[in-house]
């Protein structure tokens, strides 16, 4: 394949994507989004966290937490999306309010000057969300995608954020979250995924039942027979939709959700792309030798990779 080339099939990645989680909408002449402060939290010496809902539909209120450095080094901001794993608090983990202190990835990286939007996915934490009453989205994926892409038009409303500077990390349902949103949304610069992939016949050996909920992409049963032979898709093809901006992995070697071999299958497979757009470096993964976690050594490379990108 040819470099010029890349555009027409990155067009046809996306389209293999719409089969199964339904098409976005047209985002052509969107409002501003509309935001409301429900609550402030001043305790912390360097970050403000604001509780906020935005409007990511008419009449559809997002629930999230807006963390600010109260002193930047830099202004305007870089700033991002910070999505949370399949937990009940949704969005307080991330920020710190869960036992997991691996996983308080958006209050570490709001102490290193970026301000983050740290939202919760339809059914989890505060956003109460019925997908049989709302049918013209055919996948929570695609909601989540959707809502995601609003929140980075709200923070590039902000002043004090670079809009030019946009990241987004996860774990788990945010490293896919993660993966997912930076396909749609080009504004990402540098993509963050923790234990958020393996190709699919790698998944628990091929058996995609864990993808096919609601919350998730429904069609993959009721189109594809949960069957990875037929998928439309694959996560090679997602990683080298993402080039070449930067993308960064934790896959530990021990995760039992997200099968380590089928990880570095996605990655060598996604590797040519990135040396075809002349982007070799913007592709780093880590194994580590841990279970599904975000361990300390893997977050810490992982915020050098997103500052060397974005700062």
């Amino acid at each position: 394949m040819k470099s010029e080339d890349w555009p027409e099939r990155r067009r046809a990645i996306i389209d293999g994507m719409e089969r199964v989680m339904g098409k976005l909408p047209s985002r052509a002449q969107l409002p501003e989004v509309t935001a409301q402060i429900l609550s402030q939290d001043d305790s912390d010496p360097d970050v403000r966290v604001q509780s906020i809902r935005f409007e990511s539909e008419p009449g559809n209120w997002v629930p999230a937490y807006l963390l600010i450095p109260i002193n930047p080094p830099r202004r305007p901001m870089p700033a991002g999306l910070w999505l949370h794993l399949t937990i009940a608090i949704g969005k307080g983990e991330p920020v710190g309010l869960g036992g997991s202190p691996n996983l308080h990835y958006a209050i570490e990286l709001a102490r290193r000057g970026f301000l983050i939007l740290a939202p919760d996915y339809p059914s989890f934490g505060d956003y109460k969300y019925d997908f049989a009453k709302h049918p013209q989205w055919q996948s929570g994926s695609l909601k989540a995608v959707w809502d995601n892409m609003r929140g980075i038009d709200m923070l590039t409303q902000r002043p004090d954020v670079d809009a030019g500077k946009i990241g987004c990390i996860g774990h788990s349902l945010g490293g896919h979250n993660t993966i997912f949103t930076a396909v749609f949304d080009e504004r990402i610069g540098v993509a963050i995924s923790s234990c958020g992939f393996t190709r699919f016949h790698k998944y628990y050996g091929g058996k995609l039942q864990g993808w096919t909920s609601d919350r998730y992409m429904p069609r993959i049963a009721s189109e594809y027979g949960s069957n990875p032979d037929r998928m439309p898709f694959d996560f090679p093809q997602l990683l080298a939709a993402i080039a070449p901006r930067a993308f960064f992995s934790s896959s530990p070697q021990r995760d039992d959700n997200f099968d380590c071999q089928g990880v570095r299958e996605t990655v060598d497979a996604a590797r040519e792309i990135f040396q075809l757009l002349d982007a070799p470096d913007r592709l780093q993964v880590l194994y580590p030798d841990c279970e599904h976690d975000f361990p300390e050594s893997s977050r810490e490379a992982a915020y050098r990779f997103l500052e060397q990108h974005l700062k």
